[in-house]
């Protein structure tokens, strides 16, 4: 039978926060953390947002299995999954290399045992050697996956390894088309994911991140060419995190785009408008995991995309 790639899927997984809160070890070069409010109270809270936000998906047909995260070791990112490990429809399980010493410990046996024994998981490529050589990799957030042609859209970052990105092409029979991105402050962008989503049909990107003219005509002609719809956000967009999106499938085969209230609000009627021509909007209000976290709605989700039996 022959593999049939898709874009989306129907099943992720995520971590549910034993203490979440402002991360010193990444806030160095994540410029999207803003330390707000009482340790206690923001952990609170991000446990009632998250809960709210996995009510929220599978009241629209996304299958999500949730993992407890424990208190110890103290993990305050460990509601960030995808930057750890990705699934694929070839059966592989990706483990990555992280930049802050306590992201590495997201990797705690009971959850990497869990998401070992995956039904489906044929083989484990493990990347997190490269630790050792300060060379990372951080899954789907350094990377934004076209799955279906199987491209690697990388912006270059402390996060993000020439090197690392080349083993995973190597193995996975990927492209990588790695470029500069900076924010409106002239930073370099930490993450891939936070200023480009790309989906079925198109393809939601802030373009004048990328300043140089001819990396940003490589991946503006990289994504027409494989008949996505480009929907051009701006870099003020991206700091209310509206390039942190996911698509993901509904149980009925609906074409669903995740991001957060506030990215949503960030948007422009015509943008809403040319999205919901191929997707429902589903947006959860995630503001205070947002501001301690650094990090939005898609980053709180690793697909799974392993193959299942019949």
């Amino acid at each position: 039978m022959a593999l049939i790639r898709k874009q989306a899927t129907n099943r992720v997984l995520m971590v549910r926060p034993a203490l979440f809160g402002y991360n010193a070890e990444t806030a160095t070069n994540n410029s999207f953390q803003k330390e707000t409010g009482v340790p206690e109270a923001v952990a609170r809270e991000a446990k009632k947002e998250f809960d709210s936000y996995v009510n929220l998906l599978r009241d629209h047909g996304v299958d999500v299995w949730v993992i407890q995260d424990s208190k110890t070791p103290h993990t305050p990112d460990s509601i960030f999954p995808n930057n750890w490990f990705s699934t694929h429809i070839t059966g592989e399980l990706v483990l990555y290399p992280m930049y802050a010493p306590n992201r590495q410990q997201e990797r705690k046996l009971p959850i990497l045992a869990t998401v070992g024994e995956m039904e489906g998981v044929e083989r484990i490529i493990n990347l997190s050697g490269y630790e050792r050589d300060n060379c990372f990799l951080e899954g789907t957030g350094s990377m934004v996956l076209d799955r279906v042609n199987r491209i690697a859209y990388c912006c270059v970052s402390e996060r993000t390894h020439m090197k690392v990105l080349e083993e995973f092409c190597s193995e996975l029979d990927y492209r990588g088309l790695m470029f500069s991105a900076t924010d409106a402050a002239g930073a370099p962008i930490y993450h891939t994911n936070v200023m480009m989503c790309v989906a079925t049909d198109y393809a939601v990107i802030c373009l004048e991140c990328i300043r140089d003219e001819e990396e940003r005509r490589a991946v503006e002609e990289s994504l027409t060419t494989t008949g996505h719809r480009i929907v051009a956000i701006t870099n003020e967009q991206v700091e209310h995190f509206a390039g942190n999106m996911l698509e993901l499938r509904s149980e009925a085969g609906e074409s669903l785009l995740i991001m957060s209230a506030e990215a949503r609000r960030s948007l422009t009627e015509e943008q809403v408008a040319l999205i919901e021509q191929y997707s429902t909007i589903v947006a959860p209000e995630l503001s205070v995991i947002e501001k301690n976290g650094g990090g939005s709605a898609r980053c709180m989700l690793a697909e799974i995309f392993l193959p299942q039996a019949e």
